[in-house]
């Protein structure tokens, strides 16, 4: 076995990975780029070496390895675990790289080689045709519409365009080559039959060097989003044991067909509805629901937890053991399917701006504890900054309990003792998800959450409530606390206590609160261990007391509620305060009454403030001061996460102020231009 091995990414994985090299008694060394010169897996490695030139650095990467003495390199997942160069060098080198031959990535890597790779092998494929040798428009109109034009380098969904009629043909494929070009430098497409209701079901394979070939079941990926997985699950809910022994067969056989070693996903896109009794399983004949290769990803999947738990494997053990060139220390007979589990993918994003990248200092954490019911998988800590740079994933939470029920209970439980504080999170959206009975029944499929985020609104209706009466009560009263405090009451001095008090009774207090754009009024009086507030003339009895570290207990009306909380004292000239229960967290606001910038008096974007609707950097500016604009005429193109937004002008009128330049970081709700509205001259 290695005495030190490098890992060649960072987030989540990265630590994942240090933890079993720990387990191992093998050095784990990590490599950072600039802004994640604190993050927490430099901090948990032995050793951590930085990469000027970020972490697509083939050279750099290389080099840090030399330098530190590590005999391999785990890449985790992305784009360097899936180059065949990049397995090349490390191999010019001198050093293991822990995944397939760089044949092998190279034959699955290109989709139309893939796909007749695998059919040569006896895998089913889905009917299509590819270039250079069809004609896409032929092969779309022989095999009938709709169908699926993809590129056939990359993927992600990225190119990827749905075609529903010979109309729609010419200018989709022409859509699809120049993404494709723009993303992969190749504009090679492929067409394939579009699959009515699919389901995405992924077979996990384990391949050594010695010619064993096994599978470890599946996971069932159809919960997805913009062709990007949020929910998965093992085993899947459709399949019967039969059926899994099938797509288990075919998987091996696709990794045998291009020699294959270490782990590796096969994709595979099934019928999910039109055969059974429901479309959730049952038999609607001897071979069960139809399924075809899509793919096959030849690294560490995201979601290998699930598969983790339901085979107590611990698969990046299995990879660093077979790249040392052991044998797999079992065989398919070996391998037991117990339990369910499932996991979901916490992102930075925020569902109610139709979940653009979010970002900020992680201000408070709490995860849920591990044990045999829950697993996280995290790249978190206090103090993480979380920037535009990266992928917005988060972290990984992950459960698991005898039966699916269970682990779906145990996953929303899991969720819900979950506090991230200070970056807005998917997770209210997420524990809404697995609760709906279309996933609770099994009745998946990957246009699940599309279609309800069109039909139930721009978070499909899962997010969770809106700030809700006890934690406005409690931002008031933190508020007020904090204002006492100011005023001196912390140096023993009564008189400076502002809670109020006159000869004649206590006066009111008032505090305009600001959550997620809404501003409510609310009014405090007497101190916060015993205190009445007023919230749209109701009055309320109210306690506050702290239960240590940054917890709160805030009783309303003789009911408790716990919470979390954080001060962020640098976002929107400080002051902002953080909530978090059941795995929700809202920011809360105080604007001064009267202030020209309070919201509720300028109403919002009708006073022609543009701004910024993530924290992210400034690509474009469309506009100059003096410029007369139309609302909806865009103004600035922000970038975060590699997704670009351009945001408009809110009104009709003159741009005045462009307090913004190209390159420039903005915050979440940042300024990013004002716009003086048509007729709001004197």
């Amino acid at each position: 076995m290695f005495g030190s091995v490098l890992i060649a990414n960072r987030g989540e994985i990265a630590v994942r990975i240090i933890r079993t090299l720990r387990a191992m008694g093998v050095r784990p060394v990590a490599v950072y780029s600039d802004a994640d010169r604190d993050a927490r897996h430099v901090r948990e490695a032995d050793l951590a070496v930085r990469l000027p030139g970020g972490y697509l650095d083939v050279e750099g990467v290389v080099a840090a390895a030399l330098q530190t003495g590590a005999e391999a390199i785990h890449p985790g997942y992305g784009f360097l675990a899936e180059s065949g160069a990049f397995a090349r060098r490390c191999a010019e080198a001198g050093l293991v790289f822990v995944g397939p031959p760089p044949e092998a990535i190279e034959a699955m890597g290109d989709k139309i080689r893939a796909k007749a790779t695998v059919a040569a092998a006896g895998v089913p494929v889905v009917p299509g045709g590819a270039e250079p040798a069809d004609d896409l428009a032929e092969a779309a109109r022989a095999i009938g519409f709709p169908v699926l034009i993809k590129p056939s380098a990359g993927g992600g969904g990225k190119g990827m365009v749905l075609v529903r009629s010979d109309a729609e043909l010419a200018e989709a494929i022409a859509s699809a080559r120049r993404t494709a070009l723009a993303a992969f430098g190749d504009g090679t497409l492929l067409v394939e039959r579009f699959v009515t209701d699919p389901r995405h079901i992924e077979i996990q394979v384990m391949a050594d060097a010695h010619g064993n070939v096994v599978h470890l079941g599946e996971r069932e990926c159809s919960l997805q989003r913009r062709h990007q997985k949020i929910v998965e699950e093992a085993p899947s809910p459709l399949l019967d044991a039969a059926t899994r022994a099938r797509m288990g067969a075919a998987a091996v056989e696709a990794a045998r067909s291009v020699g294959y070693v270490g782990a590796g996903t096969v994709e595979f896109i099934v019928q999910g509805s039109g055969w059974g009794a429901d479309g959730s399983g049952g038999a609607a004949g001897p071979d069960g629901p139809p399924y075809h290769f899509m793919e096959m990803n030849t690294r560490l999947q995201v979601e290998h937890p699930v598969t983790e738990m339901v085979t107590g494997l611990d698969l990046v053990e299995l990879q660093l053991r077979i790249a040392a060139g052991e044998p797999l220390p079992f065989g398919q007979d070996d391998v037991r399917l117990t339990g369910h589990a499932v996991e979901a993918r916490v992102y930075a994003e925020d569902p109610a701006r139709g979940f653009l990248p979010s970002g900020g200092r992680v201000l408070a954490l709490r995860e849920p504890a591990e044990g045999r019911a829950a697993r996280v998988d995290s790249g978190l800590a206090e103090g993480t900054v979380v920037g535009g740079s990266y992928d917005p994933m988060l972290s990984k939470v992950v459960a698991w309990a005898p039966d699916r029920a269970g682990a779906l209970r145990a996953l929303d439980r899991a969720l819900a003792s979950t506090a991230i504080l200070g970056v807005t999170t998917n997770i209210g959206f997420l524990r809404g998800l697995v609760a709906r009975p279309e996933v609770a029944a099994g009745r998946l499929d990957t246009g699940l959450v599309e279609r309800l985020l069109r039909e139930e609104g721009p978070d499909g209706g899962l997010s969770g409530a809106p700030l809700p009466p006890d934690a406005l009560v409690a931002a008031a009263l933190l508020f007020h606390s904090r204002q006492g405090a100011e005023g001196g009451a912390e140096h023993g001095d009564p008189w400076d206590v502002a809670d109020g008090w006159r000869i004649g009774g206590r006066a009111w207090t008032g505090y305009r609160l600001e959550c997620q754009g809404d501003v409510i009024d609310v009014r405090v009086r007497g101190l916060v261990g015993d205190a009445e507030v007023d919230v749209n003339e109701h009055s309320h009895s109210v306690s506050l007391r702290r239960c240590g570290g940054n917890e709160i207990a805030v009783t309303l009306d003789g009911a408790t509620l716990r919470y979390v909380v954080a001060w962020d004292e640098a976002a929107r000239g400080g002051g902002v305060l953080w909530l978090g229960r059941d795995g929700l967290a809202w920011p809360v606001v105080r604007h001064e009454l009267g202030d020209p910038g309070d919201r509720a008096r300028s109403g919002g974007a009708a006073d022609g403030v543009v701004r910024s609707p993530m924290p992210g950097t400034v690509l474009v500016i469309k506009a100059e001061v003096g410029d007369r604009v139309s609302a909806g005429q865009p103004l600035v193109v922000v970038e975060a996460m590699k997704m670009e937004h351009s945001v408009p002008a809110p009104v009709d009128g003159v741009v005045t102020e462009l307090p913004v330049r190209i390159g420039q970081s903005v915050e979440l709700d940042g300024v990013l231009a004002r716009v003086e509205p048509d007729g709001s001259a004197p």
